[in-house]
């Protein structure tokens, strides 16, 4: 709890798969792609990271113009890099963009976040390929990206940060049959004690099992032998009448 921040500090692909960061299993397939994954960051890439913005959940159609036009009310710009296909040439809906003054990138950075471009709201934060360490995109299984509540979320950057943990009772784990040795010793011994009372049981009834039958089997014979009689009797009563 002492090293907790909201934003991450370093990336790690486990934790920033968590709600509070405090996971020790990835829940799924991606974040173990990602804990796999050896990303080293582009080394073609120029200008200095920490006056780079990143830029992304661009309308595919949106052009370096129109970013320029839209990025440099913010301040004078040194450079914009819309990501393309090698092979067709189209934007990949993400670009870099670089500004002169450390002044502009922050306000950049704090006013054109979900501002709306050619009909997308887009995501802007800082380039964290090369000042994040351990950063692994989100093609990777990594990044901060997710719109989607259903989709691969991932926690610790700015669009959604980490949720402070929450410290739970330690009754939580005698609840679950973690608690004390002595305990789980205690909670056997009493399963013992009535699969005993159980077996005790089932052979009482086993042995009054026979004594029922016998009872019923007299029960019967009364009653035929009171059958018998009442019959004789009415016989007699006839013989009279007559």
């Amino acid at each position: 709890m002492a090293d907790w921040a909201p934003i991450a500090k370093e990336y790690d692909p486990l934790k920033a798969g968590s709600i509070d960061g405090t996971d020790e299993e990835p829940h799924d397939r991606a974040i173990w792609r990602a804990m796999l994954a050896r990303y080293v960051p582009n080394k073609g890439v120029t200008g200095d990271p920490h006056l780079t913005l990143f830029v992304a959940r661009l309308n595919l159609q949106t052009t370096e113009e129109k970013l320029k036009e839209v990025f440099s009310r913010y301040g004078d710009l040194r450079k914009i890099r819309l990501v393309r296909d090698l092979v067709t040439g189209f934007s990949k809906g993400y670009a870099f963009i670089e500004y002169k003054e450390e002044r502009a990138l922050l306000k950049a950075h704090r006013d054109a976040n979900r501002l709306v471009i050619d009909q997308h709201e887009i995501f802007v934060d800082f380039e964290l390929e090369r000042t994040l360490k351990g950063w692994i995109p989100r093609r990777l299984g990594g990044g901060f990206g997710g719109k989607k509540e259903s989709g691969q979320l991932r926690f610790g950057g700015r669009d959604r940060p980490f949720r402070k943990p929450i410290n739970l009772p330690n009754m939580k784990n005698d609840f679950y049959g973690e608690g004390s040795s002595e305990k789980r010793n205690w909670s056997r011994e009493g399963t013992r004690d009535w699969r005993t009372r159980d077996r005790d049981h089932e052979r009482s009834r086993d042995k009054r099992w026979p004594e029922r039958e016998r009872s019923w089997a007299w029960g019967d014979s009364e009653r035929e032998r009171d059958s018998k009689e009442e019959r004789s009797r009415g016989r007699e009563r006839k013989d009279r009448d007559r």
